[in-house]
């Protein structure tokens, strides 16, 4: 097969976290920090970290040879798990996609098989073919039964899988506790590093762990994206809080990020759950199953940010905050519509002050709007105050936008509504690097 992948290399940004889980900041890549105190962050967390899970990855020949580089790769449990699933929203879905929403109706699995440079999408009924019987080898791998092993692929649209190199390549798979880490490896196409992470919390007197690793750069949209997730926990869950929490904690990370406004064919987000660490099943509506969804959307938090900041081409992550809104869903709808924005994007690119771009994405967002009530701020510098602009100094807004982080404010002052998304600037960059995606 002719080579698909061009990796760069470059590590992500250290920063601080916050304490307050509405506002949680990603952690920093492979190290610990202090977080809200109900949490710890483990140093070096994969998606291995919680009890009873093995991964590992190797390279079969799908993406172009570097240093490090894999692209197949496996996730498993030592024990059955409960599963839940979050798949696009495009019309458009890949084999794999197909053959997990059917799987995952069972609400339980045990393992994932995952490979990059190929997704197996729009590849008729060769493709559903292909996908399940990459879902039978690597079951025959780990020793469970063909149904209960998911799959995912990423990578270029329209191209069968080369199912010889995928053959050779699961029986070449080495799983290990630690190997988490090789999984996110292998998922990775445009990306230019891993993402991945895992805290613990005490849930019941247990100490209970969850896990997860991301891919995605390109054709992130809300909505889902072109993003791979698994995350993995060792703690009891009721399959109706799975799937519901799993959903909720989506909604607010993986839905509120926006890179260029497109929505791949392959995304997933995969929940599995073993129960290890010995907890009783946690059902909704309980202090405990609130205390574990918190750290699940932390998680989820976490990877959606990386993956925007990993955005094709960027130099900077956008957070576009807004409150006050008449409701939940407009505060939704006009953080998002500001994130997405290319004008809005490009003017981060270039430090260029020009507010009204923002205040104009706000108003076509199809969330309630009173121009004469909203309030701007970029970073603490007020741009617009009821309405009116506010004399401000050009020179420290293009500071601000100049930083590795650009953090914009929207008051509605409608209501209380209230959202935060995430996305990145515009830089030529993108442009380069889907001019040549497959070739």
């Amino acid at each position: 097969m002719e080579a698909l992948y061009h990796p760069a290399s470059a590590p992500i940004q250290r920063q601080t976290i916050r304490s307050e889980l509405d506002r949680g900041e990603p952690l920093p890549y492979n190290s610990c920090s202090s977080m809200s105190s109900e949490f710890s962050a483990i140093p070096g967390g994969t998606v291995t970290s919680p009890a009873g899970f093995m991964a590992g990855g190797v390279y079969a020949g799908m993406k172009t040879r570097g240093e490090d580089l894999l692209d197949l790769g496996i996730l498993c449990s030592e024990s059955p798990c409960v599963a839940a699933g979050v798949f696009t929203s495009n019309k458009v879905k890949a084999a794999p996609v197909l053959l997990c929403q059917e799987r995952i109706a069972r609400r339980s699995a045990r393992a994932v098989v995952i490979n990059a440079g190929c997704a197996n999408a729009c590849t008729g009924e060769q493709g559903l073919a292909d996908a399940q019987e990459m879902a039978a080898l690597a079951a025959r791998k780990v020793g469970v039964p063909p149904e209960e092993v998911l799959v995912a692929s990423t990578g270029v649209i329209g191209v069968p899988l080369p199912m010889d190199r995928i053959r050779r390549g699961i029986l070449q798979i080495s799983l290990a506790r630690d190997g988490g880490h090789k999984l996110t490896k292998a998922m990775m196409t445009t990306d230019t590093f891993p993402k991945e992470i895992a805290l613990s919390v005490e849930i019941g007197g247990r100490t209970v762990t969850v896990g997860g690793v991301a891919k995605g750069a390109g054709m992130i949209y809300p909505n889902m994206a072109t993003l791979l997730c698994f995350i993995a926990t060792d703690a009891a869950l009721d399959a109706g809080f799975a799937r519901a929490g799993l959903r909720r904690a989506v909604g607010d990370s993986f839905n509120m990020i926006a890179v260029d406004g497109d929505t791949s064919t392959n995304d997933m987000v995969l929940l599995l759950a073993n129960g290890l660490a010995g907890n009783q099943p946690l059902k909704a509506g309980t202090p405990d199953a609130r205390l574990f969804e918190g750290a699940l959307r932390q998680v989820c938090i976490h990877l959606a940010k990386c993956i925007a900041r990993d955005g094709e081409g960027a130099t900077r992550l956008i957070e576009v905050e807004v409150a006050g809104a008449a409701t939940r869903n407009d505060a939704r709808l006009a953080a998002r519509t500001v994130v997405n924005s290319p004008l809005v994007k490009a003017a981060v690119h270039g430090a260029d002050p020009n507010w009204g771009r923002i205040v104009a994405a706000v108003g076509r967002s199809g969330a309630e709007v009173d121009q004469s009530r909203i309030d701007l701020h970029l970073g603490e510098l007020c741009l617009l105050k009821a309405g009116s602009p506010v004399a401000f100094s050009h020179e420290e807004a293009r500071r601000l936008l100049s930083s590795d982080e650009v953090h914009i404010a929207v008051r509605l002052n409608l209501g209380r509504g209230q959202a935060i998304a995430w996305g990145c600037d515009l830089s030529e960059q993108y442009v380069v690097i889907n001019s040549a995606y497959a070739t």
